[in-house]
Parts: C-alpha cells; structure tokens; sequence
C-alpha cells in the first residue's frame, strides 16, 4: 500500500485553535482539531495498481 497526503489538508492533519483568554498560569487555552477526512494521520491509504493484479 502507498501513502498519499491528504488532498483536503495537504498533511497539516491537527491544527491547534486558541479559545481566546489565558488560565491562571499565563497559558493560552487551545483546543486541538483535526482533519475530517484523514482522522489527524496527513496521508490516505491507496492501493497500487500491482496490488491485486494476479495473474
């Protein structure tokens, strides 16, 4: 099987969002989000055309 990145994220696969705001510590709150289409991986699975070609 090959890899491919992703065409609807181009492999940035999680991008982390600010919530806006900061916590008692100085840290910026931030959700993590990822792509819908690959689940967070960047790649999808193909398979080559030698793959199930038997002769």
């Amino acid at each position: 099987m090959m890899h491919r990145i992703c065409p609807n994220c181009d492999g940035y696969a999680s991008a982390a969002i600010t919530l806006g705001g900061r916590d008692q510590n100085g840290h910026l709150r931030t959700i993590t989000a990822h792509c819908p289409a690959c689940h967070g991986t960047g790649t999808t699975l193909t398979r080559s055309t030698r793959e199930g070609a038997r002769a």
